[in-house]
């Protein structure tokens, strides 16, 4: 049995789907019930997620690379997908082993300080909605607006999910931090990737993408104008599938 919590939803062959932070496995089934013809969908509820083992003081990228090479070998699965940090995750599997195909919408890749991670010396854990407000519209994830805290307030107190997931955050971008590179690392990966951004997303976030594939044997970059950085949760669920099944 692998180590952390996987929900399985459709037919054919197999499609690891890991994801963001502050995002679990059920936030995936849109998308997966678009790829549910095509492909039988493994989302991984990552560490510190459901019922998946928290995060420890040794928490690293390896370890989540570690549960995703798990549920690969017991799935018999060679395509992946991973957005956000999971893209992160999914390119550093790809170093390990050679993958039939791999989708990466917006990888929290930092390449030479692409992500502005200064702030998590003075911010080491984000615990209530002020920390989340401020961790939401540093990265430009959200408006700067005085109805920032009091909306986050509000979603915490009736969102679970993403409550019990707050602490994984400043260890997934310490993460992001320790791997900042010249990208010169990924030219190894030789597996054919497909790199999506969003429209509506943060340049830091899309500037990346034809830079990597720039860098990778086999990559290619395309954007979904429409979508934001949660385009395969909430803003295009249906539209990333499309472009995985194209």
């Amino acid at each position: 049995m692998s180590s952390v919590d996987v929900r399985t939803l459709g037919r054919g062959p197999g499609l690891l789907v890991l994801p963001g932070t502050t995002r679990r496995a059920h936030h995936y089934d849109k998308m997966a019930a678009a790829l549910a013809d095509r492909f039988t969908v493994h989302m991984v509820d990552r560490r510190g997620r459901g019922a998946s083992p928290p995060t420890d003081p040794d928490y690293s990228l390896e370890t989540e690379v570690r549960d995703a090479l798990e549920v690969l070998d017991e799935t018999g699965t060679e395509q992946v997908f991973g957005h956000s940090y999971g893209g992160l995750v999914a390119l550093h599997v790809a170093l390990h082993r050679d993958l039939e195909r791999m989708v990466l919408y917006e990888p929290a890749v930092s390449l030479n300080g692409s992500f502005d991670l200064g702030w998590i010396a003075d911010h080491p854990d984000i615990r209530g909605a002020r920390d989340y407000a401020f961790f939401l519209t540093t990265m430009q994830f959200m408006p700067r607006t005085p109805f920032a805290v009091p909306l986050l307030w509000t979603l915490l107190r009736i969102n679970r999910d993403i409550r019990a997931m707050l602490p994984t955050i400043v260890p997934e971008l310490r993460q992001v931090a320790a791997l900042d590179s010249d990208g010169s690392r990924y030219a190894d990966v030789t597996t054919p990737a497909l790199l999506i951004g969003g429209g509506r997303s943060p340049a830091y976030l899309t500037d990346i993408l034809p830079m990597l594939a720039a860098i990778m044997p086999q990559a290619k970059a395309i954007s979904i104008p429409e979508c934001d950085h949660n385009g395969p949760d909430l803003s295009g669920p249906q539209k990333v599938a499309a472009a995985i099944r194209a």
